[in-house]
């Protein structure tokens, strides 16, 4: 085993897939703080299963599995479902759970539906599409990792630089509104962020799972701390983790996926948190009861011991008298 991570951190290409997959892990955490705060955790799940019908479409018209072209097409899907959310929850009575899950099921379905033509074309065993359901890092060359690795690092720049921004629009968006800021800009650009960061990610991770890869960072992390900072950096921490643990272990077999084994990584992380966390884990919650238990005994049995005491100077001074 040891020789084995050894030769594959050795191996070069093994280490362009390998900081791709952490890159991706870290933008996906960071942004996936701000949405976790902001309650739109399907967000991502809607927006990866979007850009399933702009990637089919892109094959559809220029009859080559360029990445290029396919993540243009992703991309250009992600942003009509994010505008289509947008538009039904402010221009009706739906709210946005239910829009989202509205866009998610209609823009899979047509995805699906491409899909399966494309499939029973003349074409369609060499589209490889099927490997944006559940991802294929190890079919990535150097341009995809490269192409990857630079966006994930401009994303984790950006979310830096409009740190506080996005602190406000999080927590109090009436307050940022109140004090100038563009709240409903700030807002479609934090989805367009999203959307960049699902369609940079389907290739490696899928569109079915880019969205636990997303959230499940953010979550394990809250577990840990209560400032919003630091609660960001460990979910890019443990985003980082979930993609070299997914890589790592996907080379163990020739049929092990990258993409799911990077999502159950991230479980394996939420698990932890939850069971061992300082404050908020179940270990912790645990300790604190018993103690509280025992506090409580202990001084149940002080109050039992100082009635006594009372009790027998009482005797005594009544035998006195």
């Amino acid at each position: 085993m040891f020789d084995y991570v050894i030769g594959l951190l050795l191996d070069p290409n093994a280490q362009w897939i390998l900081l791709g997959s952490m890159l991706l892990g870290l933008s996906s955490g960071v942004l996936g703080s701000f949405a976790y705060l902001r309650k739109q955790s399907l967000m991502g799940d809607a927006l990866a299963h979007a850009a399933l019908p702009g990637v089919c479409i892109a094959f559809m018209l220029t009859g080559s599995k360029s990445i290029f072209f396919f993540l243009i097409g992703a991309a250009v899907a992600g942003l009509i479902a994010t505008f289509g959310i947008g538009y039904v929850t402010r221009h009706s009575r739906i709210k946005q759970d239910s829009a989202l899950g509205i866009v998610l099921s209609v823009f899979f379905g047509l995805g699906i539906v491409l899909l399966t033509k494309i499939q029973h074309g003349g074409s369609g065993n060499q589209s490889g599409l099927d490997k944006f359901l559940f991802g294929q890092a190890a079919s990535m060359v150097l341009t995809d990792v490269i192409t990857m690795a630079v966006v994930a690092l401009v994303l984790v720049m950006i979310c830096g630089l409009l740190f506080k921004e996005f602190k406000l629009l999080s927590f109090d968006a009436g307050f940022a509104k109140g004090i100038g800021l563009p709240v409903a800009a700030l807002d479609q650009f934090m989805m367009f962020l999203i959307v960049v960061a699902v369609v940079v990610g389907i290739q490696a991770v899928g569109v079915v799972l880019m969205s636990a890869l997303l959230i499940t960072p953010a979550v394990s992390a809250r577990y840990w701390t209560e400032k919003l900072g630091v609660m960001v950096v460990l979910s890019g921490i443990f985003g980082a983790l979930s993609g070299l643990a997914g890589t790592l272990i996907s080379g163990l077999g020739s049929n092990l996926p990258t993409g799911p084994l990077s999502v159950l990584a991230a479980t394996t992380l939420f698990v932890l948190s939850v069971l061992f966390a300082p404050r908020r884990g179940l270990a912790a919650k645990l300790l604190e009861r018993l103690e509280v238990k025992r506090s409580v005994l202990d001084e149940l049995k002080g109050r039992q011991e100082r009635v006594a005491i009372h009790s027998n100077r009482g005797a005594q001074e009544e035998g006195r008298l």
